[in-house]
Formats: structure tokens, C-alpha cells, sequence
């Protein structure tokens, strides 16, 4: 399922001091929670992704599944309740499936699926990449010549392999595209026409596109297809080229990644086709920043609450330490056991607990996360993730070690976990970059805007829809490591960064770490600790 319940660093300690129900409920009935806990789907790839927090499902149809009729052969929900409609059946499933789930509360669900279908048409001469619009069905080629009556075609597919069969308008040469050509594809009973174009380019080779990062750049051309296609690159001011290696060709299209730049340095690019060679394009490389505090060397104490800096107005990371508080809890801290070679004194502590007071507790999970520690409304914790950020790092790197328990607090578990008690806790740290809005991701649970431009994501402990989610439009990266077993001694591990795309630029940056996992939902164990220290970003 997908793993969006990544607020364990304070869910696990703020939900840990709830004493008392986290959802208002005026009328004298038990709050039970709804949820889909399983579902069987023909014809998609891996399995459901089931989100808790934004109730939904997610699937992902295979190329010859017919998106207009999939059977949900099986649901399952939680026990007690009562479904708004039977969906087991066939769907059209272009539009989602919708359910209401019902018992003292109702809580709506969405089924949803999508269906990457790879379509081809390209010709020979062809430059640069095919465009596409899927919607209106239409595809159109580029080449460098005027007579476009004896075109061949290299590759075609518009719709699903194996089981589509194509067929030409009557009355045309098969080759003449002196305007548009139509083919008719028939697929699951049903065709449809496309219209397919053969236009003419003044362009032989062009940079499409630059993404310039801090000592990397991104590098997408057109050219014509057949040809020799690649890059060159100079520091701007020399006068000697680089030829770019390792590029990869896709018909007209080109593209490569060049590494070993420098920071806020002005660069000249160019593609070449052949002997042809495009107009010079220059592009500055973007300014690279260091991990604030990444050593975890600044600590003070304010009003008995350990916190990770010097002062609020440098604050960069924070804990849920001033929800422990409230139980005379601290579950983060500096340690003076730090990493072999390290110039510093301190690392960072993270130690789950069993926090108490007054005889009444609940589990807490260490935690240390970018961002800051809004407010406690009642018994709950409003938390902003995130601070301002615009580079673009590759990974995150840092020393860890890990005591990893065994799990002897369950309060909840996600849907459809095993574990149970005796297995191993988890521990757990991602990364995320993204350009997150305050008006959108940072609204609580009454509505009101708790996020700010600095940490724009807000987690309200009072409604799983704030969660987290790394699945979100907003990510424009994300990286993430899961420990299920212990780290005797110090060690040094790398976290990739995985891009949705080069060209967008993030304004925030989120790490959070915590040593249980599944805090959340009050599970882990009191044995589990991580120390953390030295951690950095890496931009190459």
C-alpha cells in the first residue's frame, strides 16, 4: 500500500498524549473509522494502493486491459460496515468508482485508475519527437522537406499491443501525407480514428531544453533522426568544446546529463545532427546549499523543552518534544556519542517511549524533522513540516546507528499489517523536495491556515487527510530508508534522491526521522533508539 503515513515523528508522539478522543463527535456513538481494507481488481499492475488518510484506492490498469469495463471481483471493509452500493462488477473506469461507508459515521471513498497505453508514430527523416494529443487523437511528425507525398512510416501504435488492429482511410496512397491521413484502431470492439500529421520544420537540430542544477545539468535536443546526434558544452569565456558522452536517442530526440559543473557558473551548450549544429544556448548553474545544523551540534533548552537549535529565530529543525513536555517526556536529544572522525561533540538522540502521566499513557516514537512545532489544541498537536529551499541535491547523506526492538506497543496498525507483537519496530527516514503551498497543504483540521511561507505542510493529529503524502503533486522529489534491524556500530549511508522531473524547482525541503516507524498509530517498541549525526546534502 502506498506509504503515506510518513507523519510517525509526530503522530507518534502527539497522538501518544491524546488522552482523549481525537475527532469531535457530538452524539453518543463511537467513532470507528471506515476503511476499505483490501480489493481485487482484474487486469492491473502490482497491487491496490489503499490511502487511509485521503480514502481512496489507486490502480493501475495494463496496457491491454479494457479501461471501459474492469470487474472489481472482490472488496472487503471494515467490520461493521454498511457500503452506500455493491461495487464488486464491471466499470467504466475512466471516471473513479465512488462508495460512501457507513456505520455511526459516513466516510466517502474513491476507487480510481489510470492506464499508461505507449503510442508510436514516427517517419523516416523525421526530426525531433512526435507531438501528441491523446484527447482530440491526434499525432504529428516534423521533417526537413517540403514533399510530403512518399513519407514512410517507421513505427506505429495507438493503443494496446498484441490486440489492436489498424486499418488506412480508402482512396489514399498509403505513403502520401500531403495532408492529414487517417487510420482507424480498433481495440476491445470499439474504433476509433486518429488523424496523423506530416508537417514540415525549418529546425534541423535545436537544445530544446537546459536544466541547470548546482553541479549538473540536464540536456534535451531534436535532431533528425538516423544521424548523429549528441551535445557539446563549454565553460562560458573558453574556447574549447566537450562532446557530451553517454546520450541517449529516442528517433529525433536526444537527451544527457552532464556531472562535474560548477556552482553559479555560466555555461554554453549546443546540439549537433550530423554536420549540423544549433545556436548556442546559455545557461547559468544554480547555487548549492548546506544542510542547516546538518551536524546537530546546536541545542538549548527553553522553558524545560530540549530543542535542536540555538534559538526560534534560527530554528531549522524540530521535534515533538514540546508535545512530550506535557507528560515531563523528552524522546529527542544530543548525545555526546558521535561518529568515528567527527569534528563535532553532539549527535541527535531519538528514543521511543512509553510516555505517562498520572498512570495514563501512550507510545511516543523519537523523532527529529525540518520544521517547527505549531501549537497543542486540546490534546492534540499541530505541526508545520518543511523550510524554504531552492537547490536541487541528488541525495541525502549521514551517519546512523539503530537499536531496533521489539514491538511491545500496539495501539492501531495500518490496513491490511500482520504485525504484531514480538516482530521487529521499524525505523525510518525520507526526504522530500517540493513546491507546497500553504493555502493548499497547510490548512487544519478546523479549516484555518496553520502553515506558513516557511513550513507551508501541516499536519493536525485530529484529521488523517493532512498527512503526509509522498505521492502528492506537490513532491517534485523523494527519497526514503526503512530499518528493521539493528546498526551496532556507526555507519554511513547515502539516500538517492528520485525526480518526477528536471525542470521544476522546489521552494521547500522536508526531512523527518524517526526510530519507530509506526508511531502513528502507537506501535513500535520502547527498546528502539537512533542516533543520527553529520548529515548532508550531496549535489553530484
Amino acid at each position: 500500500m502506498l506509504r503515506n503515513r510518513y507523519i510517525f515523528t509526530i503522530v507518534g508522539l502527539l497522538l501518544a498524549l491524546c488522552m482523549g478522543g481525537c475527532i469531535k463527535n457530538d452524539l453518543p456513538y463511537p467513532v470507528v473509522e471506515l476503511q476499505i481494507t483490501s480489493i481485487d481488481v482484474e487486469g492491473i499492475i502490482g497491487e491496490p494502493v489503499i490511502d487511509e488518510a485521503a480514502h481512496t484506492v489507486s490502480v493501475e490498469l495494463e496496457e491491454q486491459t479494457d479501461i471501459q469495463n474492469v470487474e472489481i471481483k472482490s472488496v472487503s471493509y471494515t467490520e461493521g460496515t454498511t457500503p452506500s452500493k455493491n461495487i464488486v462488477g464491471r466499470h467504466d473506469m475512466r471516471s473513479p468508482v465512488y462508495v460512501t461507508l457507513s456505520l455511526y459515521q459516513d466516510y466517502p471513498w474513491m476507487i480510481r485508475a489510470t492506464q499508461n497505453i505507449k503510442r508510436e508514430f514516427t517517419v523516416e527523416g523525421q526530426i525531433g519527437a512526435t507531438e501528441w494529443d491523446v484527447e482530440k487523437r491526434t499525432a504529428t511528425a516534423y521533417v526537413g522537406f517540403e514533399d510530403h507525398s512518399n513519407i514512410l512510416v517507421t513505427s506505429l501504435k495507438l493503443a494496446a499491443a498484441d490486440i489492436s488492429t489498424y486499418e488506412w482511410a480508402d482512396g489514399v496512397d498509403p505513403n502520401d501525407f500531403s495532408s492529414v491521413r487517417y487510420v482507424y484502431v480498433t481495440c476491445h470492439g470499439r474504433t476509433e480514428r486518429w488523424d496523423l500529421y506530416v508537417k514540415t520544420t525549418d529546425v534541423v537540430v535545436d537544445v530544446v531544453r537546459v536544466d541547470a542544477w548546482g553541479k549538473i545539468m540536464w540536456l534535451y535536443g531534436e535532431g533528425l533522426s538516423g544521424t548523429d546526434l549528441g551535445f557539446k558544452y563549454r565553460e562560458k569565456g573558453s574556447q574549447e568544446w566537450n562532446v557530451v558522452e553517454d546520450v541517449k536517442v529516442e528517433g529525433g530526440s536526444f537527451s544527457a546529463c552532464v556531472r562535474g559543473l560548477h556552482p553559479l557558473t555560466d555555461y554554453e551548450v549546443v546540439a549537433y545532427s550530423g554536420e549540423d549544429t544549433s545556436a548556442i544556448k546559455s545557461v547559468t548553474t544554480e547555487s548549492i546549499t548546506p544542510l542547516e545544523n546538518g551536524g546537530f551540534e546546536n541545542w538549548t533548552t527553553i522553558k524545560k523543552i530540549v530543542c535542536p537549535y540555538l534559538s526560534e529565530e534560527s530554528a531549522f529543525w524540530g521535534t515533538g518534544n514540546p508535545g512530550a513536555a506535557m507528560v515531563n517526556a523528552t524522546v529527542t536529544d544530543k548525545c555526546a556519542d558521535v561518529r568515528p572522525g567527527s569534528a563535532g561533540h553532539y549527535s541527535a538522540k531519538l528514543e521511543s517511549k512509553f510516555a505517562n502521566l498520572a498512570g495514563i499513557g501512550k507510545f511516543a516514537a523519537g523523532n527529529l524533522f525540518v520544521g517547527k512545532y505549531i501549537s497543542t489544541v486540546g490534546t492534540n498537536g499541530i505541526v508545520g513540516f518543511g523550510r524554504k529551499f531552492t537547490s536541487r541535491p541528488v541525495a541525502l547523506r549521514f551517519w546512523i546507528k539503530y537499536n531496533c526492538g521489539d514491538i511491545d506497543r500496539i495501539g492501531t496498525l495500518p490496513v491490511g499489517s500482520t504485525l504484531k507483537m514480538g516482530d521487529k519496530d521499524t525505523g525510518s527516514v525520507f526526504i522530500a523536495l517540493g513546491d507546497w503551498t500553504k493555502e493548499e497543504y497547510g490548512v487544519d483540521a478546523d479549516g484555518l491556515i496553520k502553515g506558513t511561507d516557511d513550513y507551508p505542510v501541516v499536519v493536525d493529529t485530529r484529521d488523517k487527510a493532512t498527512f503526509f503524502n509522498p505521492k502528492s503533486d506537490a513532491v517534485i522529489a523523494y527519497g526514503e530508508m526503512f530499518l528493521n534491524e539493528s546498526i551496532g556500530e556507526w555507519q554511513q549511508v547515502t539516500i538517492p534522491l528520485d525526480y518526477v522531473t528536471t525542470s521544476k524547482v522546489p521552494t521547500h525541503i522536508m526531512i523527518v526521522t524517526s526510530a519507530s516507524r509506526l508511531g502513528d498509530y502507537f506501535t513500535g517498541s520502547t527498546q528502539s533508539v537512533m542516533w543520527l549525526d553529520d548529515m548532508e546534502l550531496l549535489y553530484e
